[in-house]
């Protein structure tokens, strides 16, 4: 009700100055974001007890996110019990390379990953792409489960006809300057969050052969440390070393378990101002067990020449 209220005030305020519409948009977004994330634990079957009422929910909410319910539900569930393995990147996650792959790749790959991992890019046009086009092609893990097809379609559906709607209603240019920036910020911030969660310097990843669960869990995650209102606003998502844990947490009840166990609150721990440092890094450095950056690496390749 508060994000539909936000909308409404929003479409008021065109004829005021859209800088009072953008301002406006803030908060909106972070309610698009709560949404999110209330879909996310229903995806983990954590949020209600029943699994119905969650699918229930998690479908429900999925328009307001632009993301299909039970693709994101599959997708993420890969993403838990693969994280931090080296042999089984690819499906939800953010691309990661080891400092070795990296230089083994010819120069226009090297460049094009370069270009991926620039921030202009993950966090301004990925956002975009993921979120609007990327969960309605037959890419990824929707090539590989074609029963996940009809989930994705209805999805699309939906958003196309509150759309039409909406445009009918007051005005596909209206309806456009109102939910642009909603859903830019909205997908932005989703993207930082995940990235922050899991790309920071001292996080973990392992082969096939030594990696674990429980250690990839609790040490290739971040508990992202943030004010409480936007602790709220994200559904203590935060505490992501905990929910790499223990998926079937709910996220209202992060907040016991780091009170419970305050040890767990300097574990891994990022806050915003530190989270900016994580931008830079890039490559997994498997000699240090560290994220680099690229010229982190470039300084120890100098090092090793200078050595020779």
């Amino acid at each position: 009700m508060p994000l539909i209220g936000l909308w409404v005030a929003m479409a008021l305020t065109l004829e005021w100055g859209y800088w009072i519409t953008l301002l406006l948009a803030v908060p909106a977004a972070g309610f698009v974001v709560r949404l999110f994330m209330i879909q996310h634990d229903c995806g983990h079957y954590s949020f209600f007890r029943s699994r119905r009422a969650n699918d229930l929910v998690g479908r429900a909410i999925s328009p307001f996110t632009l993301t299909p319910h039970k693709y994101w539900r599959d997708a993420h569930a890969i993403h838990h019990a693969t994280s931090g393995n080296l042999d089984a990147r690819g499906i939800g996650d953010v691309s990661v390379l080891t400092v070795r792959e990296y230089r083994a790749l010819p120069f226009w790959r090297r460049m094009a990953y370069r270009l991926y991992r620039n921030p202009v890019v993950l966090f301004g046009i990925a956002p975009t792409w993921v979120f609007v086009i990327k969960f309605r092609l037959p890419l990824d893990l929707l090539r590989q489960r074609w029963r996940l097809l009809p989930d994705v379609l209805l999805t699309s559906m939906l958003i196309g006809l509150v759309v039409t709607v909406m445009g009918l209603v007051i005005g596909f240019g209206t309806f456009t300057m109102v939910q642009l920036p909603i859903t830019l910020l909205a997908t932005t911030i989703g993207v930082w969050l995940f990235y922050v969660q899991h790309q920071f310097e001292n996080t973990h990843w392992a082969k096939e052969g030594t990696w674990d669960f429980h250690t990839a869990a609790l040490e290739g995650s971040s508990y992202f440390h943030m004010p409480r209102v936007l602790q709220w606003f994200t559904a203590n998502i935060g505490a992501h070393h905990i929910h790499h844990l223990c998926s079937r947490i709910p996220n209202y009840r992060l907040g016991d378990c780091l009170a419970r166990y305050p040890e767990l609150k300097q574990v891994n721990r990022v806050t915003l101002w530190q989270s900016l440092r994580c931008l830079p890094l890039s490559l997994w450095d498997e000699d240090t067990s560290k994220l680099i950056s690229f010229r982190a690496m470039k300084r120890q390749s100098k090092g090793t020449e200078t050595q020779t």
